[in-house]
């Protein structure tokens, strides 16, 4: 897995583990007991649709521990007139003649309808480590891209409240 992890993903993954672990665990037993109380399991729906929820619960504490213990640990510092890891960026696309603006994160809290891109995606990759006023070509496959133009670079402080995206 190795995913790249800051100090704050982690510490949002681990809240997230506990979480789970402590109130959706509980809610899930308790559902799966209930449900299992009302007789005859073979037609019970509730019975099955407790366990598979609780099963769930189980997947995705199992992955995000398995997350942290193979994470990579990386820096959220960048020069100041650069575009780094967690600075909001404004970027101008010259093709549709407008700016929009974007926070850059780590793949496991990129979000691009909450205006939040990875920092793997096509343009997090392409903007990493450019300037104010950099032209950079974006290229979405082997005949087109388009050109995009960094307007503004906000070096930010990840307080965590970009939170994990649930799988």
């Amino acid at each position: 897995m190795n995913d790249q992890l800051t100090k704050t993903d982690i510490k949002l993954i681990e809240e997230e583990i506990e979480y789970r672990k402590l109130e959706v665990r509980k809610e899930a037993l308790e559902a799966v007991k209930e449900a299992r109380a009302q007789g005859d399991l073979s037609d019970n729906f509730e019975y099955y649709a407790a366990r598979r929820d609780k099963n769930i619960n189980e997947g995705r504490i199992r992955y995000l521990e398995r997350m942290v213990r193979s994470a990579v640990i990386i820096s959220e510092e960048s020069l100041i007139d650069e575009v780094g890891l967690s600075n909001t960026v404004e970027i101008y696309f010259e093709e549709d003649d407008i700016t929009e603006t974007y926070k850059l994160m780590t793949t496991v809290r990129g979000s691009s309808l909450n205006g939040r891109i990875s920092v793997e995606s096509p343009l997090g990759k392409a903007i990493l480590g450019h300037k104010i006023n950099d032209r950079i070509l974006i290229n979405v496959n082997d005949t087109y891209g388009y050109y995009i133009v960094i307007k503004k670079i906000e070096n930010t402080v990840d307080d965590g409240t970009d939170k994990i995206r649930s799988h």
